[in-house]
């Protein structure tokens, strides 16, 4: 699962923020409404559930865990100077490092060892085709999968794609399996429940409960993903596996949290079903994803621009440049245009 850090003054900034807004004395007058102005208030929402036994029953079967074995690179004398910085002065320590130096002297190839990793998948398809994170099958040199049946079940990868951090695996062994199928993120709103499914911390076939808290992220992993925000719970081992709406689609592949203690702390990113479903396909069909070059540099389209155009709302975005030669130069796009819609 990847994480992603904060600074220590960032924390210190957000808890000095928090502790100015406790001791804010609003005064009442302020607050009150118009006369006439009511609050806003609304009816408790009806049939929601009081278990979500019943989907989990249905969906757990399609879920699997992911268990990767992979070469990986041995770290390299250099890269371990801070960490060996601890151990300086002590007997025989300065004499081991020569020795280690002279070992990589002596053999530039990269040293490698087995590593083992654990992830989360689903089925999508009856013959065996399964979703999961391209970083928990990177470099992976044999794979296995573990139904909820206790079956564990060799699998080979069908294709990757780094940028969207997806990879299907089909399942080796030929049979009728289990699956889901994807659903639409966009039919969901802010604080609509949300199911994960996965592995974490490889206990596997756990299922945790949480809205979608935010839509449209950008967590600065890759140029294609808007993710979504969700607070069900995901660790470490959750990467792949999906989460699920009321109705038992998949509305999202659980791919990273942010988190400055290493574990769930509310705040899990899951990539869309729509974009998931578009790039597995083409992993399914050719193995990899093609994408298409415009050779625009783009940039959101503000009010004051918008206006300035005699435009009546911002939708859209504007031109900010065009690398010559692209096939947008060839087209007639010049930088200052603005883009309300994609054919």
């Amino acid at each position: 699962m990847k994480k992603f850090g904060i600074s220590r003054q960032a924390l210190v900034a957000a808890v000095f923020g928090a502790a100015a807004v406790g001791t804010l004395v609003l005064s009442p007058k302020i607050f009150s409404p118009e006369a006439g102005a009511q609050p806003i208030a609304i009816e408790a929402p009806g049939g929601a559930p009081l278990s979500f036994a019943d989907l989990i029953e249905r969906v757990e079967p399609a879920v699997v865990s992911v268990n990767v074995v992979s070469e990986r690179e041995v770290g390299k004398l250099a890269d371990m100077e801070q960490f060996f910085e601890q151990f300086r002065g002590m007997p025989g320590f300065d004499e081991f490092l020569q020795n280690r130096k002279q070992q990589e002297e002596d053999n530039p190839e990269p040293e490698t060892q087995e590593a083992r990793s654990l992830g989360s998948g689903f089925l999508i398809s009856k013959d065996g085709y399964v979703v999961t994170n391209n970083h928990v099958v990177e470099n992976a040199t044999e794979i296995k999968v573990t139904l909820k049946d206790g079956r564990e079940l060799d699998a080979e990868l069908v294709g990757t794609d780094p940028q969207t951090d997806l990879a299907v695996l089909r399942i080796k062994e030929k049979g009728t399996y289990p699956y889901v199928r994807f659903g639409n993120s966009h039919d969901l709103r802010k604080g609509d429940w949300v199911i994960a499914l996965g592995n974490p911390f490889g206990l596997g076939g756990t299922a945790t409960a949480g809205i979608l808290s935010a839509d449209g992220r950008d967590i600065g992993a890759g140029p294609y993903t808007d993710f979504l925000q969700i607070d069900a719970s995901i660790n470490r081992g959750n990467s792949g596996g999906p989460s699920f709406d009321l109705n038992g689609n998949v509305v999202g592949v659980n791919t990273a949290i942010f988190s400055p203690t290493g574990g769930s702390v509310g705040i899990g990113f899951a990539i869309p079903a729509e974009l998931a479903n578009e790039v597995t396909q083409a992993i399914i069909k050719d193995g990899r994803v093609s994408r298409g070059w415009l050779g625009v540099a783009i940039q959101d389209l503000t009010a004051d621009m918008a206006e300035a155009q005699g435009l009546k709302d911002n939708e859209g975005a504007i031109i900010a440049d065009v690398t010559n030669g692209s096939p947008a130069e060839k087209g007639g796009l010049e930088r200052g245009d603005i883009i309300l819609s994609v054919n």
